[in-house]
């Protein structure tokens, strides 16, 4: 790919803020209309979509993130660099990235919140998770 995670590190920001909230910038996800692709009759991975995965789960893994047990609440600002495409399209391969690493499973999710921007210059997409308060 024409990116290295490492470069990606040094924009990445971790915050944990009273053991419920985390803060992260990660890189903005291709979408999932390339994600899956059909070779020799079966459904596999694209390599845009593991390379994403691989991006992403680098950055989660040196950024000194712990995965959050039990539900989670995601709020998640998209920066994209045209004004052209879903913003769902860019969620479903961002929250399978961050499966096993932020989390162990996106059926963790129960609470959605995703803004969409725009930012030629520097897309990316802003993440908060939080751990479902207890009842």
């Amino acid at each position: 790919p024409d990116f290295w995670p490492a470069i990606r590190l040094c924009r990445a920001v971790l915050e944990l803020v009273m053991g419920r909230l985390l803060k992260i910038e990660l890189p903005y996800p291709p979408s999932s209309n390339v994600y899956w692709r059909n070779f020799r009759g079966h459904v596999v991975k694209s390599q845009a979509a593991r390379d994403y995965q691989t991006e992403v789960g680098l950055i989660l893994n040196t950024s000194g993130i712990e995965q959050i047990d039990g539900d989670v609440i995601v709020k998640a600002w998209v920066y994209r660099p045209r004004k052209v495409g879903d913003l769902d399209n860019r969620l479903k391969v961002l929250f399978d990235a961050m499966q096993g690493h932020a989390y162990k499973n996106d059926s963790q999710i129960v609470e959605i919140h995703a803004y969409r921007r725009d930012d030629k210059k520097r897309p990316r997409v802003e993440i908060e998770l939080e751990r479902m308060p207890s009842a």
